[in-house]
Formats: structure tokens, C-alpha cells, sequence
């Protein structure tokens, strides 16, 4: 793969962002989310794309924010997260179907945004993990209500506080993941439905897809509230030391878990490029 964090190709009606920072986890930048934010738009714009896909690579989809961007913002430069507040913003309302494909560890917003995704398969090899407690912050991307929506209060309780790390089978039973498949069956099942998805009338598509969702009003204003308290977090002492300790070498850290996570051997990734009838499972 290229040097590109944000790898964006298109074909067959698909916007395909494909996240690639292999040597930091996909862990999201501020210049990712921007990147991101782009993508996203300019698939809205384009009246050939009809779905958004969302990938990862290397056998990580993200293992989070890049706790040192948000090192800095916690030192009181929390006006620098403009481009995370964007995306945060930009996710309800976007109008086209958002088609996830996860393989390995989905940390923080890796699973929060999977809560806006219309679609979601994940391989064998995911584990989905929210540590914001731990890092003295409070859940994300309007996830304080759509996780108790749809995996009912107990199970968001144990996901976004006490910070439990679920397997992909356990957020299929949840109802967060719609298929479990082989690590090499992931992308390919994502971009299957994804197509199947652009071959639909576009107008028919959008208003069921809306119809579904319903009024986008208070989940809003539940984000406008989290990236209140959010911001409020960071600045804080607690949250401070919390990534300081995250940093700290050798030392015995809550976080330890989320980042460590088995997987089976790997295998020859599908390369980003522009996507093609080859790229589908028949």
C-alpha cells in the first residue's frame, strides 16, 4: 500500500476510505478525520456514488484516536480538534448507505462510528473496545444514545463504561454486526453488499434509508452534548494524568487490554485501487 493515510478509490457507484497508518494502528490523526470528512463529503456531492465503504488495513480497522494529538489537546489546546468535531458532526447526516468492514481491533471511535454504519461485517479476528473511562473522557459520536438503542442499556453500560472488550460474535448477538466471516471474506462481503446496495433505485434507496433512521434532531443534540462534556474532559486533571500514564513504559495500564488483542495468522490483504466486479464475493 501507498504512503496515504486516508485511501479513497471509487468505482461501481462505491466510495471505498480505506484507513492505512500501519505503524501507528490506524489510530486517527487530525489530518485523517479531515481527510475523512472530505471523502465523505465528496461522495455526497457525486451523483454516481450511492455507498460509502469503510476499511481498514493490516489487520487493524483503528485502534482509536491518536492519543497524542489528544495528548496536546488536553494541555488546553482543545480548539485544535475542529477536524474531529467536523466528523463527529458530519456523521448523522450523511445521506448514503455506510458500509463498514472490520478486521482486527475497533478501540473508541472505531467503534463508536460502526453505531452510524448501515451495514457492518466483521471478521473472526475483531475485537470492539471503548476505553474512555479509563482515559478519564465519556463516550463519542452520539454513542451515550445509540448504544443503549441498540444493544440495549446493560450491554451499553459494559461497553462504553466498565470498558469490556467484545468479541464479534458478541456484538453480532448485540446487534451491531450484521455477519461474521473469515478474515479474507471481510472486505470482499463488505463491497458485495456495498454494490448490491449501488444497484438499487437511488431515490427509493435514500428514502428507505431515511424512513429507518428517522429524526436525526436529537441525536444532534446528543452529540453537541457529548463534544460539551467531551471537551471539558480533556482539559481535565484526570484525563491529563490518564494519558501521561498511557504513555508510560512498562507500567501495568488499564489500556494494556484494549491494544493487545490475539488474532489469526494473517493473510494477503485485498490492495486498495479502484473497485471492480473482481473485488465482490458471487
Amino acid at each position: 500500500m501507498s504512503g496515504i493515510e486516508v485511501e479513497v478509490t471509487s468505482g461501481e457507484g462505491i466510495n471505498v476510505i480505506r484507513l492505512n497508518r500501519p505503524e501507528k494502528k490506524n489510530a486517527l490523526s487530525l489530518s485523517m478525520y479531515c481527510a475523512i470528512c472530505d471523502a465523505l463529503d465528496a461522495g455526497e456531492r457525486d451523483g454516481d456514488i450511492r455507498a460509502h465503504v469503510l476499511l481498514g488495513s493490516h489487520g487493524v480497522f483503528s485502534s482509536g484516536n491518536d492519543i497524542g494529538d489528544f495528548l496536546s489537546a488536553s494541555g488546553g489546546e482543545a480548539a485544535g480538534l475542529d477536524d474531529v468535531l467536523r466528523f463527529l458532526r458530519l456523521l448523522p447526516m450523511v445521506k448514503k448507505p455506510i458500509i463498514a468492514g472490520v478486521d482486527g481491533p475497533a478501540i473508541g471511535i472505531g467503534t463508536t462510528l460502526l453505531f452510524h454504519c448501515d451495514l457492518v461485517f466483521a471478521s473472526d479476528a475483531s475485537r470492539f473496545s471503548t476505553p474512555f473511562v479509563d482515559l478519564g473522557l465519556v463516550p463519542e459520536a452520539g454513542a451515550s444514545l445509540l448504544a443503549p438503542q441498540r444493544l440495549g442499556y446493560a450491554r451499553a453500560f459494559e461497553l462504553l463504561v466498565l470498558g469490556e472488550v467484545f468479541s464479534a460474535e458478541r456484538m453480532r448477538d448485540a446487534g451491531l454486526v450484521n455477519a461474521v466471516v473469515s478474515v479474507d471474506e471481510v472486505e470482499g462481503m463488505a463491497l458485495q453488499a456495498a454494490r448490491r446496495l449501488a444497484e438499487k433505485p437511488a431515490t427509493a434507496l435514500a428514502l428507505s434509508r431515511s424512513l429507518l433512521r428517522g429524526d436525526m434532531v436529537q441525536l444532534g443534540e446528543r452529540i453537541e452534548a457529548e463534544v460539551r462534556v467531551f471537551k471539558e474532559r480533556l482539559t481535565s486533571e484526570e484525563a491529563a494524568l490518564a494519558f501521561r500514564a498511557f504513555f508510560t513504559k512498562g507500567s501495568s495500564k488499564p489500556m494494556d487490554r484494549h491494544l493487545t488483542m490475539d488474532r489469526p495468522q494473517s493473510v494477503d490483504r485485498p490492495k486498495s485501487g479502484p473497485v471492480s466486479k473482481s473485488d465482490y464475493l458471487d
